[in-house]
């Protein structure tokens, strides 16, 4: 329970107090709290059944509470009042602007305030020329931003601040504003953080100082999975490897409620940009091409190959040519409820069946459980023209790119094609056209 704070930070603990070091000892989190039966937490624990329930129920009753006030957020009548795809009232009022039409078509008026919203690619995919439009578009008035700074905290590289500059020399909707309304570099604070334990240190404590210092509005965290990753894939993370899960869940967790409660407090909006990780899957071979001594064993292999040599692509666009394709492997278990079939419709990549390269966010379900919103930047091989002889590889010419809106509090799910300029990133239509709003 060690994390019970981090999800109701003003919750009552006392009358509590007696049962938390028990549940604690034995590593009771508040998800298994909420989800397994009382009598099963209470043996673990060792601590009475009917004292396990009644804290079960005040922690449900507090986190529906904490649910209806961020919904209920923003009363009748505010400016600025946006409908979802489904058409329901967004939460909140107000949206930073991606300052591309067909992408704040896509978001239901861009990315919502108060909210964590991940953007989520693999290398070269376009995170990071995304998030730098935002570190401007923020400082714009209420028609495009909040007229706000922006706070930058780089987990890799530093902040590019030379393409940022160029972003804002050459984006016409920015280049086209007076000097007095332009976004400048002043109101862009940025840090660069190494460890993990800097990055939970600066998040807590001077993070909420810098933005009531600077009026920020947005928090862009780039990557948020960086400095996991040394720490538990390189031995760092003392025991077992199961106790390490365990613990970069705990702390996942921890990092996903403390961000959604600096989005919620300061109402401003929080965008972290993620890595992926190739999928793989236990796969069964066909029972006829199989030996009947070895029709009962399984192998491990990847989802599907990067590319295929069979139909390949030809344009920049895919205009009036075939995809690569490739046939999809039979998975060991049809359960629809099983994560094998289940990620395909929060990850961003499984569903769609020009994607044959499969990739899974980093960090897991612990930290896809704390997000408003996931948007997925996806990006395919277009092959270059040519007779290809026995086995000789495709020659890429190029990448499509689609931005995804894979889930949402604030709007359904959306595509747009993309490009990347050097004005940042905008959206295309097929054929290459730019994609204008109406």
């Amino acid at each position: 329970m060690t994390n019970l704070l981090s999800v109701l930070p003003d919750f009552d603990i006392q009358p509590y107090a007696h049962i938390l070091p028990s549940l604690e000892k034995a590593l009771i989190s508040t998800a298994d709290l909420l989800t397994l039966d009382a009598l099963d937490v209470a043996k673990r624990a060792h601590v009475p059944p009917g004292d396990v329930r009644r804290l079960a129920a005040a922690v449900l009753d507090g986190v529906h509470g904490s649910t209806l006030s961020v919904n209920g957020g923003g009363g009748e009548g505010e400016p600025g009042e946006q409908r979802g795809n489904d058409g329901s009232v967004l939460s909140q009022s107000k949206a930073i602007s991606t300052l591309d039409d067909a992408f704040d078509a896509a978001l239901c008026g861009g990315i919502a305030v108060g909210k964590l919203t991940e953007l989520v690619g693999e290398s070269a995919a376009g995170k990071t020329q995304f998030l730098l439009t935002l570190l401007l578009s923020v400082q714009l008035s209420s028609a495009h931003g909040t007229a706000k700074s922006a706070l930058y905290i780089s987990t890799e590289a530093p902040l590019p601040t030379l393409r940022l500059v160029q972003i804002l020399e050459e984006h016409p909707k920015l280049s086209a504003l007076p000097s007095d309304e332009r976004p400048t570099m002043a109101r862009v604070q940025s840090a660069h953080i190494h460890d993990l334990e800097a990055q939970d240190h600066i998040l807590r404590y001077q993070v909420p100082v810098v933005i009531k210092r600077h009026n920020v509005g947005l928090l862009v965290i780039d990557s948020i999975a960086a400095n996991y990753r040394p720490e538990f894939d390189r031995g760092k993370a003392k025991g077992s490897a199961a106790e390490s899960f365990v613990k970069r869940s705990n702390q996942v967790t921890e990092l996903g409620a403390l961000l959604r409660h600096i989005a919620e407090k300061y109402n401003i909006a929080v965008v972290t940009a993620n890595q992926v990780a190739d999928r793989f899957a236990t796969v069964v071979e066909p029972a006829s091409q199989v030996p009947p001594s070895q029709q009962h064993t399984q192998k491990s292999q990847p989802t599907s190959p990067p590319y295929s040599t069979t139909h390949p692509a030809t344009t920049a666009h895919g205009a009036g040519t075939e995809r690569a394709t490739t046939s999809p492997p039979t998975l060991s278990t049809d359960d629809p409820l099983s994560l094998d079939h289940q990620q395909r419709f929060f990850t961003g990549w499984g569903d769609d069946p020009h994607i044959t390269n499969l990739k899974t966010p980093s960090l897991g379900l612990a930290w896809t459980n704390q997000l408003g919103a996931r948007i997925a930047l996806l990006k395919s091989p277009v092959y270059a023209v040519k007779p290809y002889g026995p086995g000789e590889e495709p020659e890429i010419e190029g990448w499509e790119r689609r931005l995804r809106v894979v889930f949402g509090e604030w709007c359904g799910e959306g595509r747009v094609g993309f490009e990347i300029w050097r004005g940042g990133v905008r959206g295309i239509r097929e054929g290459g056209e730019e994609a204008r709003g109406s």
